[in-house]
């Protein structure tokens, strides 16, 4: 597998892995190290990893960005080059972004082996939401002309949801060389916990990452309505991103005194997560509709379901398609005010709260 992504954090790509572990296979990847895994090479649940590049998330234009990204394709061309004369992989499995990097494993291919991209974004949308331009920017053209060639050089293309899969059907793929596989609960990690805190706190949660198209300035606008009407409240934020973004959503939790209640918790290992979430009163997907965010499906929506926790979901095309009033609040995207409405809702009302939890569980 070779994917820029840090291994230990990427949960698509550790399922896959540690699924064909189990199941007899020998599997390696090629991946970025992190500021908690350093080591150039490691074994983690039978799963062989090979660091071969450090990301420091500051990219603040587009050709720095792809600069990084282009290191990579070389760099990995080089490692899989070399793993696959000692051990002659049968499958590479590829994980965008980007969609180029197929053409790393030219030497595999060359020698007989299949290729998988698993599209886990698409990238002219990831692209064009992440640097504010418009689809006709002649950069997202460019993207979608490299997702093209890029399908057509392996032999099988994985999808994350539905809606990108008839995307890529009008202008990639072909229908029989396309497959869907949404990201779905591990239930190794999450199997139902018993809530641990007992503290008189209202904990509302977020984990995942902290892009603009997640909507967090609007969740924490909304939470200074909420704080006014339920002092008891907090709002955790779990994961990360990129250190502007970051500090922007500190700066605003900072200017609407809520410094102290709006907490900035910072990653937690995947198999921890699911702790994290049991202990939470109700977990929050503020994405915006009006962004990448309308077609990216949240894997943290069924997370909460999974620990008996109400989640309130912006009302995007994906998440619609997915899910429906009797298993998520919805409010209308991008308002601030709507999201405070269904936040005081939700916990003001225990007759709700148990419906959506029991609608989830089903």
């Amino acid at each position: 597998m070779l994917a820029y992504t840090e291994y230990e954090c990427d949960n698509r790509v550790r399922r896959y892995a540690e699924t064909l572990v189990k199941r007899g296979d020998q599997v390696e990847v090629i991946a970025l190290s992190s500021p908690l895994c350093t080591a150039p090479k490691e074994t983690i649940c039978g799963v062989t990893v090979y660091r071969i590049q450090y990301r420091n998330k500051d990219e603040k234009h587009r050709w720095n960005y792809a600069w990084k990204l282009l290191r990579f394709l070389l760099s990995s061309s080089r490692t899989i080059a070399r793993l696959h004369a000692l051990n002659h992989y049968d499958v590479i499995h590829i994980h965008n972004m980007p969609d180029f990097l197929v053409f790393a494993a030219w030497y595999p291919k060359l020698r007989g082996a299949k290729l998988i991209l698993d599209i886990h974004d698409l990238t002219p949308e990831m692209f064009a939401s992440k640097f504010a331009v418009k689809s006709t920017n002649l950069y997202v053209k460019l993207l979608k002309a490299v997702e093209r060639v890029s399908t057509r050089f392996v032999d099988h293309v994985i999808v994350s949801n539905h809606l990108w899969r008839d995307t890529l059907l009008s202008r990639s793929v072909a229908i029989d060389k396309c497959s869907v596989l949404i990201n779905h609960v591990d239930s190794a990690i999450f199997y139902r916990r018993p809530r641990r805190r007992d503290d008189g706190k209202y904990i509302i949660l977020f984990h995942g990452g902290f892009q603009w198209h997640q909507g967090l300035d609007i969740a924490i606008e909304a939470f200074a309505e909420v704080r006014a009407k339920l002092p008891a409240a907090e709002l955790h934020l779990y994961g990360g991103g990129s250190q502007k973004i970051t500090a922007e959503l500190q700066s605003l939790a900072q200017h609407l005194s809520l410094s102290e209640s709006v907490k900035f918790c910072g990653f937690v290992p995947l198999d921890k997560i699911g702790e994290v979430v049991a202990d939470a009163d109700l977990g929050v997907v503020p994405k915006r509709a009006n962004s990448f965010g309308n077609e990216a499906y949240s894997t943290k929506i069924m997370e909460f379901m999974s620990q008996g926790v109400p989640v309130i979901v912006s009302r995007t095309k994906i998440d619609t398609y997915y899910f429906n009033e009797r298993t998520v609040r919805f409010f209308r995207s991008g308002d601030k005010d709507a999201l405070a409405e269904a936040i005081l809702d939700v916990a003001g009302s225990e007759e709700l709260r148990d419906s959506l939890i029991a609608q989830g569980l089903e």
